[in-house]
């Protein structure tokens, strides 16, 4: 059992060593390593505030990213509705210059129909002027061909000429 219970002197001994060796890290060691847990905890808060500031920047980012993103939809929203609106717009307008020609054309062809109408009319007219004039020229020849036939008709028209 000597060996499971150690001597007093061996108790002393280590003891003495260990209040020495506390002593020492007290004096040189033990500052040194409190400031560098400081130095080590103070980089820590100084990393984790840095953390959350750049955490908080990226939501300020982010939204600001969320509103432009925003913005630029309603931008595209108002150029395709202004675009169609322009489309719309030009169609309306090309119809409506499209039915004013058509509508200029059928005047103009109109216009064309009856100055032809009148010129064939009036090339009629002077046909059956010509006709008549040919007619009545071949009949008085004829009805005029005598002498008594003629003397006739001069009183018939002088009768007309008292009578007006």
């Amino acid at each position: 059992m000597d060996l499971v219970t150690p001597g007093i002197g061996l108790i002393f001994w280590q003891t003495l060593t260990f209040l020495i060796v506390l002593l020492i890290l007290s004096k040189y060691v033990w500052k040194p390593i409190m400031n560098a847990l400081k130095a080590r905890e103070g980089s820590i808060e100084d990393a984790l505030s840095a953390a959350e500031q750049a955490k908080e920047d990226m939501e300020k980012l982010s939204a600001d990213n969320e509103k432009l993103l925003e913005e630029a939809r309603s931008e595209r929203d108002k150029i395709i509705k202004d675009a169609s609106s322009m489309a719309s717009k030009i169609r309306e307008e090309a119809k409506e210059d499209a039915s004013k020609i058509a509508d200029r054309m059928v005047e103009d062809a109109k216009h064309t129909i009856d100055l032809e109408k009148q010129a064939a009319i009036n090339e009629i007219r002077n046909q059956v002027a010509e006709l008549s004039l040919k007619i009545s020229e071949k009949i008085l020849r004829k009805n005029l061909s005598d002498d008594k036939n003629q003397k006739a008709l001069i009183e018939e028209y002088m009768k007309d000429l008292n009578q007006n």
